[in-house]
């Protein structure tokens, strides 16, 4: 059971050093109870207790880590059912399946690797190959592990309940930390040894909740901790059914069992038709599912998942933003036009485009306004006059360029009187309200 602010004071130093950001002890316990505050901000806490907060503070549903290099993620780690309640933590993940029977392994994985796409910042992209053994021999079996790993940099979902076969391919990847599919109750015993030996996470397959929660208590008594749970359910209702109840055993009733990240399988749910695969992964994207298994990538399959991924687990209460500072579009020059804008990052993004498809070299200043938009930064006073002539001022733009012109966006048009009053001898001029306009704005700009 979670533990209450006070029962957490009692295990603290009561030291009220204030180096946990807090004044005192009894403030931090009560922000580690309401999950705001992590027990390593604490440096005096002891040995003892700490091994006791760290259980008793830990997610509801176990965060798990998998795969290695620019894939690598990591799923789990909630403590909400509904994301305005506070916010979702680790993205899904998305796989695509490849047999080791496949003739063109090599093909699907560099062509899945190749989907990539910038979007506010971040690149966009599946993760995952689930690799099914069919063969039934591990040589074959371990042949197309290697294949993908040679093709692309697509992390694996070793998928084989053959501890036989899996075993040795298992170790061969280790460093590539991939997840072993799966533990079930004819073999948990042999594939809780490869997992322990490897050290890494297990899948874990049942016929119901039930014989899940058996066989997690099983495991984890054994010494296995990272572990994601595959329920068996392969028709949509089923896996949206077996999802929600998860979700609310491990929220609601602690049931530490059911406490695990989530496999589902759309390849099954979908069926042959991909775009029905499709459908059935949004519903997955949205109702809980850690990993996410397509029969097939396509670009035109995989891109709208990647995007509904991305607003569902885009923190509602924190703006996306990007730092602030000068930024170089297009190879700017002493004489090139300088603009100004905020630093949320769809402004950014658009702005920043817009130069781009002008083909006129600009520096693009960006201030912070803890992600606010223009109009809305305005309006709460964090994108005044006199603080983007401060910011101006300490940007060090005046050493790049040989004139006195800046660009401030048509929706802050208000600030022009006060700008000029900070920005002494610097020519404000107002840029149109709309981004689209911007490129022929700046290809008839002059300082």
């Amino acid at each position: 059971m979670a533990l209450t602010g006070i029962q957490i004071f009692k295990l603290l130093p009561k030291t009220n050093c204030g180096e946990c950001g807090v004044p005192t002890c009894l403030a931090f316990a009560m922000n580690l109870a309401a999950g705001k505050a992590e027990l390593d901000a604490c440096p005096y806490v002891s040995d003892e207790a700490r091994e006791q907060l760290a259980e008793a503070s830990a997610p509801p549903i176990r965060p798990v880590a998998i795969g290695s290099g620019a894939t690598a993620f990591k799923v789990g780690g909630e403590t909400v059912l509904f994301r305005h309640e506070k916010t979702f933590f680790n993205p899904c993940a998305f796989a695509g399946t490849i047999k080791d029977t496949d003739a063109d392994i090599a093909e699907k994985a560099k062509r899945w690797a190749s989907y990539q796409w910038e979007r506010v910042g971040l690149t966009l992209r599946p993760e995952l190959v689930f690799l099914e053994c069919k063969s039934g021999d591990a040589g074959k079996f371990q042949a197309a592990a290697q294949a993908v790993v040679d093709n692309s940099d697509l992390s694996l979902i070793l998928a084989c309940e053959d501890p036989a076969i899996l075993g040795p391919v298992a170790k061969a990847f280790k460093d590539k930390k991939p997840l072993l599919y799966a533990a079930t109750a004819a073999n948990a015993d042999k594939m809780c040894a490869i997992a322990g030996e490897t050290g890494l996470p297990l899948a874990v397959k049942g016929v119901d909740l039930d014989e899940i929660a058996e066989l997690t208590a099983e495991l984890t008594g054994a010494g296995l901790k990272d572990l994601v749970i595959d329920s068996g359910a392969r028709d949509l209702p089923g896996v949206f059914e077996d999802n929600v109840a998860t979700r609310r055993a491990a929220l609601m009733a602690n049931n530490r069992a059911l406490g695990f990240p989530l496999i589902s399988f759309a390849c099954a749910a979908g069926g042959d038709d991909l775009s029905a695969q499709v459908a059935a992964a949004a519903l997955m994207v949205a109702k809980y599912s850690g990993i996410i298994v397509l029969g097939d990538l396509t670009a035109e399959a995989i891109f709208p998942l990647l995007l509904e991924r991305l607003n569902i687990y885009t923190d509602p209460q924190r703006p996306m933003t990007v730092t602030q500072g000068i930024y170089e579009i297009g190879g700017p020059g002493p004489d090139s036009p300088v603009a100004v804008t905020t630093n949320f990052s769809l402004t950014y993004f658009i702005v920043s485009g817009e130069i781009e498809s002008s083909r006129v070299p600009t520096w693009l200043l960006i201030k912070d306004t803890e992600g606010l938009s223009v109009m809305t930064a305005w309006a709460a006073g964090k994108f005044s006059g006199d603080d983007v002539g401060m910011f101006i001022k300490k940007s060090g733009i005046d050493q790049k360029v040989n004139h006195k012109s800046l660009i401030i966006p048509g929706y802050a048009a208000a600030i022009a009187g006060d700008l000029e009053e900070e920005l002494q001898g610097w020519n404000i001029q107002i840029g149109p309200r709309e981004a689209a306009h911007l490129a022929k704005f700046l290809k008839e700009w002059k300082a």
